[in-house]
């Protein structure tokens, strides 16, 4: 019986040290924590182990290890009954198999049960079947343990690439740090959701985990919403990057915390690969500016952390994400540990991976890192620009170009690395750096930016021009996305970027004259005009055999007028954690957007909500995230409302200076 007057639990955090991380990693106990209370027979703590060793179309071979420990002073004979259970709750097998256990003691059992038909887990359709153990001892339940899983098979091949159920397919995937903007770092499923049918919309299937275990939740909506994730598990080994970050605590916990990642996660369906290391320092040695041999430590540490996974979980390959792969010595990949090539940036050089290493599967496991301040352009948009910390090639005003023409000196444009993504069809998949803007490294700039500008989404949730180009090579669904804004100086120069799919061609027009008809060449995947501003609009018509697809308008805006609310969700559950992102957008008298505005906009809250966060997308903002009040920037801004755990309707009301209130309901039930 637990008294809360006599039971305590008490942790203390203690995160004084820094810097102990590269990025803004959060502090005190930021994800969900349980308290399991069983008897003293019982399954273990991730004691189970699904596999699928046989699957067709016809039938799959569901293999289910099991550990149960007794705890107890007594010797024990019991039954393990196992039924597999499909997506619909109806029985999809059972089998059950006797047990003995001596008293304080642990013990395995294996169970195998043949599913007719299956469904296959795929990212198309990612239907999952549920694994329910149970102990009976004299037709006493004693213990019950659910294990969700799902049937497919997979393969990753040195020439081809990847294949899924047999068919081959491409991984379109990002890396994404585990904050959540406005929220910090603090666990919200329904932020993680918004985060991931975000992506899924641009045609991503496949997310890297980066650099550490992730939530469990995050791969349970992987699981349910169909991705392939590379679980990755540290930034560091034994060299430190950061005076006081993990390489404290290698010695100690390093084995400790790999095992225990491998027992949680190991039953995903959505975990395709291991990563068991990124950019680490133990790759090479280089004093002095000479090649010395592999690193013997990174040999070493290589080969332990492959056979830690290779042990608890045969099924699936292990990977390293590695950035020293000019030289002829990188010890993590001469260790021969590792079952995937794995890649950040040097797009340039992934021709040439297998013939310099050996011949084994290839992903690019960090591609990109591009700069993106959503809304800002930098022109001549054909020229490109490369930056680092305190290159010449940055802005006094703290802002990159949308133009997907500015990228880190050691990287590449979104489209550069995309072109040769294509190119190649031995690389398996790319893991773009990165999906979402996140808090902490700033790069290229420091103080007073405060947040990353790789991602293809910013801070707030909203789209850059360049996930529209993803949206273009990555999924079926038409897509043509003309830009920048139309707001300019008499007589500027403006280049007019189109991303576009599903047709020969886009022409433009500038106030209904055409400025001509542009063709994807030369595997450029855009289209670009140069042409005189002069107010009114600009059109965009997509052609396929001559008939028009899509087409596309934006008009030249006049003053700010009014102030527009959009949540994403009519309703959210009254749980006090659903959340409901609710898009500020500053417009004129006819409904434009003010590609400009800036306006500061203060946000009330009535009935069962409350504001959770604002935030406007900009990465050198340094208004605070948790306030009700926030200037837009480039037209934009989110306020986020949390529910209470009441039913009713809750209110949003955005006022500000000289414009036209509004005003958002949400029920709340």
């Amino acid at each position: 019986v637990f008294d809360h007057k006599k039971n305590v639990i008490a942790i203390k955090v203690d995160n004084s040290k820094q810097p102990n991380s590269r990025w803004y990693s959060g502090s005190g106990i930021y994800r969900n924590v349980w308290l399991v209370t069983v008897n003293k027979l019982y399954v273990d703590h991730w004691g189970t182990f699904v596999t699928t060793p046989r699957v067709n179309k016809d039938s799959a071979a569901v293999r289910i290890a099991c550990t149960v420990r007794n705890e107890g002073t007594d010797n024990e004979e019991f039954e393990i009954r196992t039924t597999l259970y499909a997506n619909d709750s109806s029985t999809s097998g059972y089998e059950a198999r006797p047990m003995k256990l001596e008293a304080n003691s642990r013990g395995e059992i294996s169970q195998e049960i043949t599913i007719v038909n299956p469904a296959l887990w795929s990212v198309e359709r990612p239907v999952q079947y549920r694994a329910v153990t149970r102990i009976y001892k004299k037709e006493k339940l004693i213990d019950e343990y659910i294990t969700p899983f799902g049937i497919r098979h997979f393969s990753f091949d040195a020439d081809s690439g990847f294949s899924l159920n047999g068919r081959k397919m491409k991984i379109y995937g990002v890396c994404n740090h585990h904050d959540l903007g406005a929220l910090g770092s603090a666990l919200n499923i329904r932020a993680l959701e918004r985060q991931l049918e975000m992506l899924k919309k641009m045609g991503c299937n496949g997310i890297r985990t980066s650099h550490n275990p992730p939530a469990p939740e995050l791969l349970d909506l992987c699981d349910r919403m169909g991705f392939i994730v590379i679980n990755e598990a540290f930034d560091m080994w034994k060299k430190p990057k950061n005076p006081f970050d993990y390489h404290l605590d290698w010695d100690k916990w390093h084995a400790r915390d790999l095992e225990d990642q491998i027992l949680r996660d190991r039953n995903h369906p959505s975990v395709f690969v291991w990563s068991i290391g990124n950019e680490i320092r133990e790759q090479s040695y280089f004093p002095d500016g000479k090649e010395f041999p592999p690193d013997s430590s990174g040999l070493a540490i290589t080969r332990e952390l492959a056979g830690i996974v290779h042990k608890l979980d045969p099924t699936r390959p292990v990977i390293a994400a590695l950035d020293q792969v000019e030289g002829n010595t990188n010890a993590v990949i001469q260790s021969g540990a590792l079952d995937i090539i794995g890649y950040n940036y040097r797009h340039l050089v992934w021709k040439n991976a297998q013939k310099k290493w050996g011949k084994k599967p290839f992903i690019a496991t960090e591609a990109a890192s591009a700069f993106e301040s959503r809304g800002d352009y930098f022109m001549p948009s054909d020229k490109i620009r490369r930056a680092g910390i305190g290159n010449q090639n940055l802005s006094d005003d703290f802002t990159a170009s949308s133009y997907d023409n500015f990228s880190a000196v050691w990287a590449s444009t979104h489209e550069e690395s995309l072109k040769e993504f294509f190119r190649l069809p031995f690389v398996a998949g790319t893991f773009i750096w990165t999906g979402w803007d996140y808090l902490g490294e700033p790069t290229p700039y420091g103080w007073p930016a405060r947040s990353s500008y790789f991602g293809i989404i910013d801070l707030a949730g909203f789209p850059k021009d360049a996930y529209y180009l993803y949206q273009s090579v990555w999924t079926t669904k038409p897509v043509l996305h003309v830009f920048p804004h139309w707001n300019w100086k008499n007589g500027q120069v403006i280049d007019v970027w189109a991303y576009y799919n599903n047709a020969d061609e886009v022409e433009l027009f500038l106030n209904d004259r055409s400025i001509g008809v542009r063709k994807k060449e030369k595997g450029n995947l855009h289209v670009m005009w140069r042409t005189i501003f002069e107010p009114g609009k600009i059109s965009a018509v997509s052609r396929k055999n001559g008939k028009t697809v899509l087409t596309r308008e934006i008009k030249t805006a006049g003053e700010p007028f009014r102030i527009s609310l959009t949540a994403d969700r009519k309703a959210i559950l009254s749980d006090g954690k659903d959340l409901a992102f609710i898009t500020v957008k500053i417009l004129d008298d006819e409904g434009n957007m003010v590609p400009h505005a800036s306006n500061m906009v203060k946000f009330s809250c009535s009935g069962e909500g409350t504001i959770a966060g604002v935030d406007n997308g900009f990465q050198a903002s340094l208004e605070s995230l948790k306030a009700d009040s926030g200037k837009v920037y480039n037209g934009m801004s989110l306020v986020i409302l949390q529910s209470t755990t009441k039913s009713g309707k809750a209110r949003i009301v955005a006022t500000a200076h000289g414009l036209k209130e509004a005003t958002v309901e949400v029920d709340t039930q």
